[in-house]
């Protein structure tokens, strides 16, 4: 199966047209046209100028071609730990007391109040 355009009309009524690859694929999507003939030339357009097109490779800038590539950064030895320093006595008992810790209150959880379905009028009776 060959590659195929699709064409169609958007939500705001422009025609579009898709280029699809044999697998199914989108290739190319177009700019939305006011008229179904002007997006027949755009097709017409891609199948006349695609096959001589050439290609512009601007992936990689002038800037960083012409700039002389940089070594990588060296790695660095993991830091070593300092050898643990013992606390003099009187720090040592302060220490093994028990932490004081304050006391946090939580407030109460405040639950939205219920609302009441609105109720429904019956239909005044005909007689």
């Amino acid at each position: 199966m060959p590659a195929k355009f699709v064409l169609k009309k958007d939500r705001a009524g422009k025609f579009r047209f898709n280029l699809l690859a044999t697998n199914g694929q989108v290739i190319a999507a177009s700019e939305a046209y006011n008229t179904k003939a002007a997006a027949l030339n755009g097709i017409n357009s891609v199948r006349k100028n695609a096959a001589g097109a050439t290609l512009d490779d601007q992936s990689v800038t002038a800037a960083k071609a012409a700039a002389p590539a940089k070594k990588a950064p060296a790695k660095k030895a993991p830091a070593r730990k300092a050898p643990a320093r013992k606390a003099p006595a009187k720090r040592a008992a302060a220490a093994k007391a028990p932490a004081r810790t304050a006391v946090v209150k939580k407030a109460a959880a405040r639950k939205a109040p219920a609302r009441k379905a609105p109720t429904r009028k019956a239909p005044a009776k005909k007689s």
